[in-house]
């Protein structure tokens, strides 16, 4: 639930931004009450500057949108830190016995990982979250130790 909240937080943050800049946008050129028939052809250098603001504002709007959803997908789903160290496997040469390539990240306290397609080539696979119960740091300090002992 924090994970949804966090995520529609950042959003209505943005829009917030987003929306006052369009605001100061509409405040440089305001709008004519009654316009000349003829306004259009007079003030083209107007309208056309006018255009090209409101697009450039457009794309700031889908890029922001982009960003929030990018740096959303790799935040941990119970604690919202970014998750960490990136782990690659399999490879494209052993494709047909392990698989595509994939990379893993992992929270930083354990919570869980995530698991992406290293190339994504269709939108159809979505990333792959596991939770842990918190015992991950201990299977990996218990596979440590074994391997210490061992000569």
């Amino acid at each position: 639930m924090r994970y949804w909240a966090y995520f529609a937080a950042k959003l209505a943050a943005a829009a917030a931004a987003l929306c006052a800049l369009l605001w100061v946008i509409d405040g440089i050129w305001p709008a004519e009450a009654h316009p000349p028939a003829l306004a259009p052809l007079r003030d083209a250098p107007k309208i056309l500057a006018y255009n090209i603001v409101v697009l450039g504002w457009f794309l700031l709007c889908a890029g922001a949108l982009a960003a929030i959803v990018f740096d959303q997908r790799r935040r941990c789903r119970v604690c919202l830190r970014r998750l960490r160290m990136p782990l690659e496997t399999g490879s494209w040469g052993s494709m047909l016995l392990s698989g595509r390539p994939r990379i893993e990240y992992i929270c930083p306290y354990g919570h869980g990982t995530l698991k992406e397609e290293e190339l994504r080539i269709s939108g159809i696979r979505t990333p792959e979250w596991t939770a842990h119960d918190g015992g991950l740091w201990e299977e990996l300090r218990a596979s440590g130790k074994e391997s210490d002992n061992k000569p």
